[in-house]
């Protein structure tokens, strides 16, 4: 996967990657019983400014 190579917000170019911890996890809005999946944030490491996020299991979202 190809994650930004500069900060939008600051032009710092140290970025770090890294997940939400606890119940911080995405679930399906239609379906009832889904275990969901962990979110994944690209952050500047310069100013924590969140570059990019997604989820680690896109397929539970079909």
């Amino acid at each position: 996967m190809n994650y930004a190579k500069e900060c939008p917000k600051c032009g710092g170019t140290d970025i770090g990657k890294g997940k939400q911890a606890g119940y911080a996890v995405m679930y399906p809005e239609n379906k009832v019983v889904s275990l969901g999946s962990e979110i994944v944030h690209v952050i500047c490491t310069d100013c924590g400014f969140v570059i990019e996020s997604y989820v680690k299991k896109p397929e539970k979202f079909k």
